[in-house]
């Protein structure tokens, strides 16, 4: 199966890189007070660094809603998920208990604040593709189970014509979703070149550690970017380095 970034992307955002993390065997759970722990951890980690009234401003946010201005994406609108998460958290609340792999993810999204999505692979069958939509290509919302079409032309994360997340980093869909039964899964990290570097590679490093450690599984990693704009790994098993 191949993985693919558009020439277009890195046309319009030249330092952005795409970490990959090919997860099998993984063995999820209900949330342990552990994994809790982390979550929270989480979450006053992000309380003490962003004030909410400079969350927009904030560089660790505001890299990723310039990338997004930069692909023709309202920021305001289709709020990145990490920074979406980040004000949910800055208002008081915290973030819902769903399961294992989830909290863990999410953990790690804002210790580092890093964009870091979770794709269950069983339903992926079709190659994966960062790219402007087409015509005929189509999403299934969140808790829905009809699928609605996407218009040409916007950004989105997709597996053969089924998107996986509209709006590049905005929302992601039913399909996909990492559930107790999820025991293969493909990971996305998004992250900048610069001072953005060092946490993007810190939270491949921890989505890495958890894999092996918490959830007993095998992982094969890739870097994507400009000079290597896709890789290919193997269906139902990781294949050798790219």
């Amino acid at each position: 199966m191949k993985y693919s970034v558009s020439p277009w992307v890195f046309e319009k955002i030249p330092e952005v890189n795409f970490g990959i993390i090919v997860a099998r065997g993984l063995k999820n759970t209900p949330s342990t007070e552990e994994d809790e722990g982390a979550l929270r951890a989480g979450e006053t980690h992000i309380r003490e660094m962003i004030p909410l009234e400079d969350l927009k401003t904030h560089p660790k946010v505001k890299i990723y809603r310039d990338a997004l201005s930069r692909v023709a994406i309202n920021p305001n609108k289709f709020q990145n998920s990490v920074e979406a998460m980040t004000k949910r958290v800055l208002k008081g609340g915290n973030l819902p208990l769903i399961n294992a792999l989830v909290d863990r993810c999410n953990s790690v999204s804002l210790k580092r604040v890093i964009s870091l999505g979770g794709h269950d692979l069983k339903d992926i069958h079709g190659d994966l593709s960062v790219r402007l939509s087409l015509e005929g290509d189509r999403y299934l919302p969140f808790g829905e189970e009809a699928f609605e079409p996407v218009p040409p032309g916007e950004l989105v994360f997709i597996s053969g014509n089924e998107v996986q997340t509209r709006q590049w980093l905005w929302r992601q869909s039913e399909l996909g979703k990492m559930t107790l039964e999820t025991t293969d899964v493909f990971f996305q990290l998004v992250g900048f070149e610069g001072d953005h570097h060092e946490d993007f590679l810190m939270a491949i490093k921890e989505v890495e550690d958890l894999v092996v450690q918490r959830f007993g599984g095998t992982s094969q990693t890739f870097l994507v970017n400009r000079e290597k704009p896709s890789i290919e790994f193997q269906e139902g098993v990781p294949c050798s380095d790219q």
